[in-house]
């Protein structure tokens, strides 16, 4: 008697259910990604008792004849792939052919759909039990599908059992269909919990181009996470991959380079946004919401010093790739991707989030055409990723272009007339160059007492003024801390101590940057460390960037490093642990990293050593070189932990903390 047999086509779609559909959210995104390749311009999305009783999705696509319907019940029947070649460059939502048959096997499915050309008001309507098609009719419908799920693993009770509550299996549905919603901002989403209309969404107009495009995203995104300070990221970067070129077998006969490009674009949290944990984060690529790691580590990396530890940034990112470079069929529900370039494209990610973060601190240009000052700015605080280029045909850096050095910013505008003369709060390190005179209409000093006049309303499009870019004037200081000051906008409280860590720890990194090779101290006696043979090989690809640091490492063995050096500022008590570390960090950074970039979390320590604290009291003439100093630092609303330097308080929540204002 033979062992091996064939499952009845019933069990391997119930096998097939267990990967697709996990909970009454997995049925929900299937059927939201079917009408969305159906090319919907409006989704409507029911549920009862948490999606177990009843998911109803019905949109006005393109729809599907009798045969098509019929057709689309059958494992792996698809209209979005014919060739195995289509899977390494996956353009749809969904692909796989599993999605109806699985759903239907596991429930009550009632399918009714009719082709949007059809003249005729007759549609079909399949009913389906368990997998088992009970039947096929004529029903009148209107242009679109509609699928009925009810009664969800009905004939798998251990299944059926595993679901949580209906308010968590809601929270998960509703869940997949914010990120829906905001992936396609065009098209209109209505939902229903239990006969209430949580939500409807009409449709945000769109188009091409990138203005066009952030404005629906945050019209959209206004909509369902509510007002949030954004700032809008766009970047793009030439990206060049190999391509495998099958013959008539599909077998590789030749490899080819394909050109393309990256882009990302989006909306970020401003400084001071944020969150404990990663929930409102938000990721696409090829406008598919995704998990990957990577990602969110490079967001995470972009923020660099202007997030506290233990928060995460807010936002909607939208990374465009060739669907050739990304694996989107490594995961049984499509939630994860695979790049194949991850370092690159996470480089890239990063990058692109630091230098909309510095566009948002040095504000938009003053006049139109003028070149923006963040442009091709290079800071040492915030390292800059490789261009994206084929393996084997980067261009290795001498020593001598390795650092970067940020060149002087336009002047901002002043809060005093200056002079030139340096302020006693340099502390001993590198200063800044003095401010030039700042224009008449700038410099102007509204007199204490004067009403202030109203700020101008802006548009909501239009992009928001970083409060260091407008005059502001010193009213005085509270607790020996907190320093009081007006702009036309209302009232700022500055921390004196962060913001002289900030500026105090970009002076440090900009002298250290401008060397080509750090400063390092000699040890009475070096010492010896064993690592691991992982651990060994990549800290020797590492040795010439370590030495840059002032770290002198030399091999001593296979698996053994001799330490001989160590920077000025840095006191090891734990020789192989200091190791280890910087091992850990340009593992996580990435192996294109800032000559101090290692280093800087010793720099904030040290200069928060050297920063006034509180109780030190300042002079006016003081107060008044800490702002201007803070004007000309990149990142300059947080200090190096990413505490906040500055705090405002429009007029409209002061009149509506005094009850002016509802």
């Amino acid at each position: 008697m033979n062992r091996i047999r064939l499952l009845p086509e019933q069990v391997a779609n119930q096998i097939a259910a267990g990967e697709v559909v996990e909970r009454p959210a997995s049925v929900v995104k299937e059927l939201v990604e079917n009408a969305l390749d159906a090319q919907a311009a409006r989704i409507t999305v029911e549920i009862q008792a948490g999606g177990r009783s009843l998911v109803r999705v019905t949109d006005d696509g393109v729809g599907m004849s009798r045969d098509d319907a019929l057709l689309c019940l059958e494992r792996h029947a698809t209209s979005k792939i014919q060739r195995a070649e289509d899977l390494a460059a996956i353009a749809t939502m969904g692909f796989r052919g599993e999605a109806l048959p699985s759903i239907a096997s596991v429930s009550r499915f009632t399918l009714t759909t009719r082709e949007r050309d059809e003249p005729s008001p007759e549609g079909t309507q399949i009913i389906i039990n368990g997998g088992k098609i009970m039947e096929v009719k004529a029903a009148g419908s209107a242009p679109g599908t509609s699928v009925e799920v009810r009664q969800l693993f009905f004939n798998l009770p251990a299944r059926r059992k595993f679901l949580r509550t209906e308010e968590t299996e809601a929270a998960h549905i509703q869940h997949y269909l914010t990120l829906a919603a905001l992936a396609f901002p065009e098209v209109a989403f209505t939902y229903q919990k239990d006969g209430r209309v949580v939500w409807q969404l009409p449709a945000v107009k769109s188009g091409p181009e990138s203005a066009a495009r952030l404005t629906a995203l945050r019209e959209r995104f206004r909509a369902l996470l509510g007002e949030v300070k954004l700032v809008e990221v766009e970047a793009s970067a030439p990206f060049a991959m190999e391509a495998a070129e099958p013959d008539a077998t599909f077998e590789q006969s030749s490899i080819h380079h394909s050109p393309s490009s990256v882009r990302l674009w989006g909306l970020i949290g401003a400084p001071g946004v944020s969150r404990a944990t990663r929930e409102d984060q938000h990721v696409f690529v090829n406008r598919r919401p995704v998990e990957n790691r990577g990602i969110n580590f490079a967001l995470l990396e972009g923020y660099h010093t202007a997030l506290m530890k233990g928060r995460y940034p807010v936002g909607c990112l939208f990374l465009e790739i060739d669907p050739a470079a990304v694996d989107v069929n490594i995961h049984p529900a499509k939630r994860e991707v695979k790049f194949h370039r991850e370092a690159d494209v996470r480089r890239f990610v990063a990058q692109a989030v630091r230098e909309a973060l510095l566009e948002f601190h040095a504000g938009p240009p003053s006049e139109p055409g003028v070149q923006h000052p963040t442009q091709n700015l290079r800071h040492p605080a915030f390292p800059t990723s490789p261009v994206i280029t084929m393996p084997g045909t980067e261009k290795t850096p001498e020593p001598a272009e390795l650092p970067y050095f940020t060149p002087p910013l336009p002047p901002r505008p002043a809060m005093f007339p200056t002079k030139p003369e340096q302020s006693p709060l340099k502390m001993g390190f590198a200063a800044t160059a003095p401010a030039p005179p700042a224009e008449p209409h700038a410099s102007r000093i509204t007199h204490h007492g004067q009403t202030p006049k109203d700020p101008t309303p802006q548009s909501p499009s239009a992009a928001p003024v970083p409060l260091l870019n407008v005059p502001l004037r010193l009213v005085g200081v509270i607790g020996k801390l907190y320093v009081v000051l007006e702009s036309d906008r209302g009232l700022v409280l500055l921390d004196q101590h962060a913001a002289h860590e900030r500026i105090l720890f970009e002076q440090m990194l900009e002298r250290l940057e401008r060397s080509a090779r750090s400063p390092s101290q000699k040890l009475l006696l070096p010492e010896t460390i064993e690592l691991s043979p992982r651990d060994a090989q990549f800290l020797r690809e590492q040795l010439t960037v370590l030495t840059r640091l002032g770290v002198g490492l030399s091999e001593f063995g296979e698996r053994t490093f001799l330490l001989d050096g160590l920077p000025p500022f840095v006191k090891v008590s734990d020789s192989r642990r200091f190791v280890l570390d910087l091992v850990d960090e340009l593992k996580a950074a990435g192996r294109e990293v800032n000559t101090v970039r290692l280093g800087e979390h010793t720099v904030a320590k040290t200069v928060c050593r050297h920063a006034v604290k509180a109780n030190d009291p300042l002079a006016g003439r003081e107060l008044e070189q800490l702002v201007e100093d803070l004007r000309r630092c990149a990142m300059p609303y947080t200090c190096p932990h990413g505490r906040p330097t500055l705090i405002e308080m429009n007029y409209r929540e002061l009149e509506k903390k005094f009850g002016r204002t509802q």
